[in-house]
């Protein structure tokens, strides 16, 4: 069937691109929000960020400078694949060839995403529009999902995009938790723990409804156990993998991918949010990782070859 070979392949990957766009832009936009509320004596640092994509964190990070050699990797170098610029125009890329199964609204929703990203990504890394840009690709995003949600007929294409979608959200949760909760477990700053942990929370938009789920201090266990374990909010690490095994169910012969799901609930399980190692932490992240990685190769396996 070829829809579950060349245009789901492009359908899966253009949705991956788009998620990670709007996650690495709530990271950016919380991560700054904090930065400007932070005491200078904190030493809080934007190095560690770019190790959210994937790669090292930048070590130097003195002030402004480290600042804007961060903002331009993950906003505008388009050298670096995991920066928004890239992977808007990955995901148009994908997207392009496919507009035959996706709404038209929904076409011209990625359009404009992609002309925002290259005419403001370069001016985006200083502050006046920062903000700006990154709400922007943040609502247009959503604007998107939004469209396919009320217009697009529930086929295989629209079970790729969910896939695509969900698979990258679960990844980029235990890379905000891998990153930033496992540093801050590692070095807490006194008296400021609870603004970290509320940084932590809006970096996955969770701030809200952590508050509504669980009355009173923000702790670490509880933001932990809240993104990774909270079935009910649609960015925690287990309300994805339903989500994804709704998915794959739902495609012809899923068998091996479910299996694989399957691993990625046995590595969530065996986390444990009552650590206070941010080393372990850190460790029990990286494990998430490598089984969504595993997974992601058995929905390639199974849906994309031909």
């Amino acid at each position: 069937m070829a829809l579950l070979s060349r245009v789901a392949d492009r359908v899966y990957w253009g949705a991956r691109y788009i998620e990670r766009a709007e996650d690495t832009a709530r990271v950016l936009r919380a991560f700054g929000d904090l930065y400007v509320d932070f005491p200078v004596a904190a030493g809080l640092t934007w190095g560690p960020l770019v190790a959210i994509t994937g790669e090292p964190p930048l070590t130097d990070d003195a002030g402004d400078r480290g600042e804007q050699a961060v903002l331009h990797r993950l906003i505008a170098d388009r050298s670096h694949p995991g920066s928004i610029v890239s992977t808007i125009e990955f995901a148009r890329e994908n997207l392009r060839t496919t507009r035959e199964v996706m709404p038209r609204e929904a076409w011209q929703a990625i359009n404009q995403l992609a002309q925002l990203s290259r005419d403001e990504a370069t001016r985006a890394v200083g502050r006046r529009t920062r903000d700006w840009f990154l709400s922007r690709v943040i609502e247009i995003s959503r604007r998107l999902d939004g469209v396919l949600e009320s217009t697009m007929t529930r086929d295989a294409a629209w079970h790729m995009w969910r896939l695509g979608r969900l698979v990258e959200r679960a990844d980029m949760t235990t890379r905000v938790l891998g990153v930033r909760a496992a540093a801050l477990l590692r070095s807490p700053l006194d008296g400021l723990d609870e603004v970290q942990w509320m940084g932590v929370l809006r970096s996955v938009s969770a701030l809200q409804m952590y508050q509504r789920a669980v009355r009173g201090p923000i702790e670490s266990s509880d933001v932990l156990r809240f993104l990774l374990f909270h079935e009910g909010f649609p960015r925690s690490v287990r309300s994805c993998l339903v989500g994804i095994q709704a998915e794959v169910l739902a495609l012809p012969d899923p068998a091996g991918v479910i299996a694989q799901v399957g691993e990625v609930v046995a590595a969530l399980d065996a986390c444990d949010p009552d650590a206070h190692d941010g080393w372990a932490i850190d460790a029990d992240m990286d494990r998430l990782q490598v089984a969504i990685a595993d997974l992601d190769r058995a929905i390639i396996a199974r849906f994309f070859t031909w």
